[in-house]
């Protein structure tokens, strides 16, 4: 049998779990732990920001996020559940107001 390596969240779920945990974590912690790119973490912040998943308020030099419990999954599978069962799962405290 071949062990293929494979995860459960896409690397989208990965960075935005952390983020979750760590809202003013820079780009390149965020990739170092999350074993992708600085440019990959650039562009997955970019795709939740513009989907509405994140907020991203700028802090002198630094981004700090929020983010939306309430924002459904996008499959079609999942479109009953938020971001916020997920985080749950993980054990990521979620506050009703955002993080």
């Amino acid at each position: 049998m071949v062990n293929r390596k494979w995860t459960f969240l896409s690397n989208h779920g990965h960075v935005f779990a952390y983020v979750a945990e760590h809202p003013q974590a820079t780009t390149q912690y965020i990739a170092q732990k999350a074993g992708l790119s600085i440019r990959a973490v650039h562009v997955m912040l970019d795709d939740l920001v513009e989907e509405g998943y994140l907020e991203r308020n700028r802090i002198g030099r630094n981004n700090q996020y929020k983010i939306n419990p309430d924002k459904p999954l996008r499959h079609r599978l999942e479109k009953k559940h938020n971001v916020s069962n997920i985080l749950r799962g993980l054990g990521i405290k979620v506050r009703e107001e955002g993080m």
